[in-house]
């Protein structure tokens, strides 16, 4: 198991280097002028050709990327061509409420996703079942921000029980998160009934079933656990794309986190804000990714005895 998780690790950093030479070229081959940006199109010829210099962008693009790359070893990410900071602060102001919006609606998406799928599952083509299906597959064919301008419109505008925007108070959430659940928890419903109505056909549930296991038994102990590995693999992947910055969601509702803070600096050419910020994304996905595969062998014991098998190997 540690080797699999170093070599897993060791393979992140060709990973972030291909997505930091991606990002790096597409901010270098879009329109705009950053140094324009920054000192704005009345500032005089000599003073843009002195920041063009501080900045390095007189240098090719390939010395300007190996320079970067080499500030990043470092630690060095560069500072904002905005505020002149250095960008990991600033995301380390914002992510706390990616973070939080994160975390609410990825519980929120498994609190609704798991039950419905597995009523849906053992209720086939029931009313519950038949309506859950609909729902799941309305939801899922809205857009992100479709489903959040419909919330502000009817919680906010019309009944008046919930703010808009904002981040003032734990209130301010409750909106958010149910726009960025709510695709979520549609995957995971269709998800959770599909690998459901797979595993209840198996041989093993029927001889569960007639040696008299009681039908919550059946469904929780031994029908539910071995259909538990795509259902991870759904939360996991949205819940790292969700960290990653939910840039609808935040630039919809106001939230002051990663996903608007990309937006923001992609806007205004700040190629090292966007780098830092789609690097820390890309890491975080990379991370939660490794985190879903360590807890399929907690799932699944098969898996646990592979890695364990594999050890025993190396050893003779």
């Amino acid at each position: 198991m540690g080797k699999y998780v170093f070599r897993r690790l060791f393979l992140m950093i060709p990973v972030l280097l291909g997505v930091s030479f991606i990002i790096f070229a597409i901010m270098n081959m879009t329109p705009g002028d950053p140094v324009m940006m920054i000192l704005g199109e009345g500032a005089p010829a000599g003073a843009l050709a002195a920041k063009r210099e501080e900045l390095g962008l007189n240098a090719p693009f390939f010395i300007r990327y190996l320079r970067y790359l080499a500030d990043a070893f470092r630690g060095d990410f560069g500072n904002s061509y905005r505020t002149g900071i250095p960008v990991f602060s600033e995301i380390h102001t914002r992510i706390g409420y990616t973070v939080l919006l994160s975390s609410v609606s990825i519980t929120l998406a498994v609190l609704l996703g798991l039950p419905i799928g597995i009523l849906s599952a053992v209720k086939q083509y029931s009313i519950t079942d038949q309506m859950s299906i609909g729902v799941s597959l309305i939801v899922t064919s809205m857009p992100g921000f479709f489903t959040a301008m419909l919330l502000i419109l009817l919680f906010s505008l019309k009944l008046r029980w919930l703010p808009p925007m904002g981040v003032n108070t734990w209130v301010n959430f409750i909106l958010p998160s149910i726009a960025l659940s709510s695709a979520t928890t549609a995957s995971l419903i269709r998800m959770t009934r599909s690998t459901m109505l797979e595993v209840i056909r198996q041989d093993y549930i029927r001889t569960a079933r007639a040696k008299g296991a009681t039908e919550r038994s059946v469904v929780f102990h031994h029908a539910l656990r071995n259909a538990l590995l795509p259902v991870v693999t759904v939360i996991g992947v949205n819940f790292g794309q969700a960290l990653g910055g939910s840039i609808a969601i935040e630039q919809v509702f106001a939230i002051p986190g990663i996903g608007q803070l990309m937006i923001n600096s992609i806007r205004q050419k700040d190629t090292p804000m966007v780098m830092a910020a789609v690097i820390f994304s890309a890491f975080i996905a990379s991370s939660v990714n490794l985190l879903v595969d360590l807890l399929y062998s907690f799932i699944d014991p098969r898996l646990s005895s592979q890695y364990a098998s594999k050890k025993r190997k190396g050893k003779v």
